[in-house]
């Protein structure tokens, strides 16, 4: 494999730190560096961090949601300065379009990047996905909402193979495919942890906390991605996400219980095998894997000690407890803008819960009214997209008003 450049978008994030983790480690089989970091950008809530890592990377770009570059570039400054790099100077592009701009930096130039990672959270990811796309980099792709919300937009802008997944379970997915042929597959079948509240009835999640929503029992994640874990409207969004990236109709893809996290996803082939994926739960594989597509990165992640006494354990969803699964293959059946209505209305309702103002059923719940009223665009374009979340999200606060915590 020859050295490839990077751009990382979501750098400050979790998906982001672990990239940045797995390229300063990853090396050529002559010592010298796998992978190299050209651009990147951020929300803006820790420009620190994200001038540290300009300065650690010598990126050539850094992009900002935020609009005070003033303040990014002396952070930079300052940060070069401890560093013994006097005269650093990336261009610095800011405000709410700098991910998509940083997305596609250099393309067409020898400053072009091989591989976009895309780990920005939620549907705000999707113009920058789009971006990135139209140019020739393999987009290594860990914001799912922006496939989701986007569907076709996103399937028809991307060249055969230029699409990688991220997330742990697709990028299983992507593993096990590879033992047979499209026509082979039967059913796809993605493993969930259950969150932290596993087990319990829908009656006994009426008074769940945040505090008690954000206590993964595996993973290490967001303030939104862990709380979608627990209601696993996650798992719904990774089912839509799985639809999209593999073609497989939405009833041939289950959703099992797995509270290990050991086994990322499995295949299973008309011939009655299945092909499961196992690790550790680590990103820096499925980031690693993203990143090097199709070779794999030696020494990204720590594997299976089998010298070790283990169970693992599957178990059916609970769809009465937890419907956002099949509330999530609702909306991809009826497609166009529903999927981005699903997504927007979630990611109102969790801020909502966390603010106090809704109780944790009351997110699932709001999903659902709010995707009942409405009326799927006839035509799925950008400016449809944007429209569809933009009634979602204003709807679900209407809603919400209704619900407020007695």
């Amino acid at each position: 494999m020859a050295h490839r450049k990077v751009i990382i978008l979501g750098s400050t994030g979790s998906i982001g730190t672990q990239a940045i983790d797995v390229i300063e480690q990853a090396t050529l089989a002559d010592g010298s560096p796998r992978f190299s970091v050209t651009a990147l950008s951020a929300g803006g809530g820790n420009l620190e961090l994200l001038a540290q890592q300009a300065v650690q990377l010598r990126v050539l770009a850094v992009g900002s949601a935020s609009d005070d570059a003033g303040t990014l570039r002396s952070l930079i400054d300052s940060s070069a300065a401890a560093a013994g790099l006097a005269g650093f100077a990336p261009t610095i592009v800011t405000g709410p379009d700098a991910s998509t701009v940083v997305a596609a930096w250099g393309a067409g130039t020898p400053e072009g990047a091989d591989v976009v990672l895309n780990g920005i959270t939620g549907s705000i990811g999707l113009a920058p996905t789009l971006a990135a796309l139209g140019t020739s980099a393999i987009v290594a792709l860990a914001n799912k909402e922006s496939l989701i919300v986007g569907g076709a937009l996103v399937k028809d802008a991307a060249s055969p193979g230029q699409l990688v997944p991220v997330d742990s379970e697709h990028s299983a997915l992507a593993q096990a495919l590879r033992s047979g042929t499209a026509a082979e597959v039967d059913k796809l079948i993605v493993t969930a942890s259950g969150g932290p509240f596993r087990g319990r009835s829908r009656e006994e999640l009426a008074d769940v906390t945040p505090a008690q929503a954000l206590k993964h029992p595996t993973w290490d994640m967001g303030l939104m991605v862990t709380t979608n874990s627990a209601t696993l409207v996650n798992k719904g969004l990774e089912v839509i996400e799985a639809h999209l990236l593999f073609d497989v109709p939405l009833d041939r893809i289950e959703a099992v219980v797995h509270p290990q996290s050991v086994v990322h996803s499995m295949v299973q082939f008309t011939d009655g095998s299945t092909m499961a994926q196992a690790s550790p739960p680590d990103m820096r594989l499925p980031i690693a894997l993203g990143l090097g597509w199709p070779e794999r990165v030696p020494g990204a992640a720590v594997p299976c000690d089998w010298s070790m006494a283990t169970t693992w354990t599957f178990e059916p969803l609970d769809n009465v407890a937890f419907p956002a699964v099949e509330l999530a293959k609702d909306a991809a059946r009826r497609g166009s803008t529903c999927p981005a209505v699903y997504n927007a209305a979630n990611e109102e309702a969790v801020h909502a819960f966390h603010a106090g103002e809704i109780g944790f059923l009351d997110i699932v719940d709001t999903i659902a009214q709010v995707l009942s009223e409405h009326t799927p665009s006839s035509q799925l374009t950008l400016e449809s997209v944007l429209e569809a979340e933009l009634w979602a999200r204003a709807r679900t606060h209407q809603v919400l008003a209704t619900k407020g915590r007695k």
